[in-house]
C-alpha cells in the first residue's frame, strides 16, 4: 500500500487564538513493501506526519493518499475506518495501551473492535505471540504481571493481530537498553521483510535508519526537506548539520579512520559489520600490492 502525501500543511488549533502551524507543504511518498525512515531534530514536524499516515490528523491543506483512498482538506471520506484498519501503529512506550485482564484479549481487542470473530480474534492472538517471540502460555497472564520486555512484544502482537498492510514505527525503542533495542528493531526487519510490509520508522537515531530503512525523508521545522537512500544522505555531512542532524556514529568514525589513512574506503559503511569487512578487503588489497 503507497502512502503519500502532497503539499500537506497542518495548524494545530486552527482558527482559533491558539493556532500553531505545524507542517508547510510536504511532500512525501513512500513506496509499498518498503522501509521508509522518517528522521529529523525535536519540533521538525515528524510526529506530526505519522498522525497523518492513517488520518487520526487530517490535513489543513493538502492531499493524503493512503493505497486508493484520498484524504483531502476540508473535504469528509467516509472510509476512514477502514483506513485506519490497514495501517498499524506502535507508538513509544507502546507497552502504556495494555488494559485487558489477560494477554489473550489484549491482543484480541483491535481486531474484534473492527468486526472480526472472537474465534478468529484468538486465534490470530494465538499465531501472533509466537511471531514476537513469546510462547503461547502466556496468553492466560495478565499483561501486568510480564517484563518490560513481554509487555512491549505483546502490544506489538495486538497491533499485527490487525494484520495491516503498513506498520508505523514511532521511536519503538524508547526506554530500551542496547540489547533489548537491537532485539525489537530486529524483529520488526523481519516481519517487514518475512510479510512484504510497508514499513515506516519514525525516529531520531540516525543509527537505526542506517541500518534498516531502504529510504529515507529528513524533516526540519514543518518542511520535507531531503528525500534519498541512507548512503547517499549520510555521506553529505554539512548538509546534515544544516537540519541540527549528525552521521550515524559508525560513519563518523569512518570518515575520522580516512582522514587519518589520507585515502577513502570503496564505499560508504553504514553498519559496524559493513565497516569491519571493508576495513579487512582494503587491508588485504594493500598486502597483495606490497
Amino acid at each position: 500500500m503507497d502512502i503519500e502525501l502532497q503539499k500537506v500543511s497542518y495548524s494545530y488549533a486552527k482558527g482559533t487564538p491558539f493556532e500553531k502551524a505545524a507542517l508547510f507543504g510536504v511532500d512525501l511518498m513512500i513506496e509499498s513493501g518498503k522501509y521508509h525512515a522518517i528522521i529529523g531534530h525535536t519540533g521538525s514536524g515528524k510526529s506530526t506526519v505519522l498522525q497523518h499516515l492513517n488520518a487520526l490528523l487530517k490535513p489543513s491543506e493538502g492531499i493524503v493518499k493512503i493505497g486508493d483512498e484520498m484524504i483531502e482538506a476540508g473535504k469528509k471520506n467516509k472510509k476512514l475506518r477502514q483506513v485506519r484498519q490497514h495501517i498499524g501503529i506502535v507508538f513509544q512506550f507502546p507497552e502504556h495501551q495494555l488494559f485487558e485482564e489477560t494477554v489473550l484479549k489484549d491482543i484480541a481487542f483491535g481486531p474484534m473492535n473492527f468486526g472480526v470473530s472472537e474465534e478468529e480474534a484468538y486465534a490470530r492472538a494465538h499465531e501472533v505471540i509466537k511471531t514476537v517471540g513469546l510462547d503461547d502460555s502466556i496468553l492466560q497472564k495478565s499483561p501486568f504481571d510480564l517484563s518490560g520486555g513481554q509487555m512491549r512484544r505483546v502490544a506489538i502482537a495486538g497491533v499485527l493481530a490487525m494484520k495491516p498492510d503498513v506498520i508505523v514505527l514511532d521511536e519503538p525503542t524508547a526506554g530500551l537498553d542496547p540489547r533489548g533495542r537491537h532485539n525489537i528493531m530486529e524483529l520488526f526487519s523481519k516481519l517487514q521483510k518475512d510479510h512484504n510490509l510497508t514499513m515506516i520508522l519514525v525516529t531520531h537515531s540516525m543509527e537505526d535508519a542506517a541500518r534498516y530503512a531502504d529510504d529515507l525523508t529528513i524533516m526540519h521545522d514543518g518542511k520535507s526537506v531531503l528525500r534519498g537512500m541512507p548512503r547517499e544522505i549520510f555521506k553529505d555531512v554539512d548538509k546534515l548539520a544544516q537540519y541540527r542532524l549528525k552521521v550515524p556514529h559508525v560513519v563518523a568514525f569512518q570518515m575520522r579512520l580516512e582522514q587519518r589513512l589520507g585515502s577513502k574506503l570503496a564505499k560508504l559503511c553504514l553498519t559496524e559489520e559493513d565497516l569491519v569487512d571493508e576495513i579487512a578487503r582494503a587491508a588485504k588489497k594493500v598486502r597483495e600490492e606490497s
